[in-house]
């Protein structure tokens, strides 16, 4: 569930699990032990809307054992730095799923969620109440459209 945490009022925080994908495949098709899965769950992360992707720190990346997709000029606050993107990764929010990329953060950033994983998983920000508001999936309501 996201909440909000005093040190960063009026910020939406959630608890996100990421797992390596092509590991849980592995494991789904007998060539690894399901106890192999490199999987983490990160409590408090923040939900930005300015990002436009899910980004980890180095070291998450690392431990998940990502695999390099290609390195991108990305815009940040004061310039454009080169960052690089990791692919296959399982990212589960708010009792949602899908297949993301990642892009990396230097070791000991903050993680953060980042506009594409939430407009997919239909979820978007209260911030009137500071949480995720998960969309509904059926139903004339559904965030689901093809237009």
């Amino acid at each position: 569930m996201a909440t909000v945490t005093n040190d960063r009022m009026g910020k939406v925080t959630t608890t996100i699990t990421v797992t390596n994908r092509i590991d849980r495949i592995l494991a789904e098709r007998g060539l690894i032990p399901s106890e192999q899965i490199r999987s983490v769950t990160l409590k408090d992360v923040l939900v930005d809307t300015g990002a436009t992707r899910l980004c980890l720190p180095a070291n998450i990346i690392n431990d998940l054992g990502l695999v390099l997709q290609e390195e991108v000029d990305v815009k940040i606050i004061t310039r454009v730095q080169k960052l690089r993107i990791f692919r296959e990764i399982n990212l589960a929010v708010e009792g949602r799923e899908g297949t993301y990329n990642c892009m990396e953060l230097s070791d000991g950033a903050d993680p953060l969620l980042g506009l594409l994983p939430l407009e997919d998983l239909g979820l978007e920000l209260d911030l009137q109440n500071q949480r995720l508001r998960v969309l509904p999936v059926e139903g004339k309501d559904t965030y689901l459209t093809v237009l």
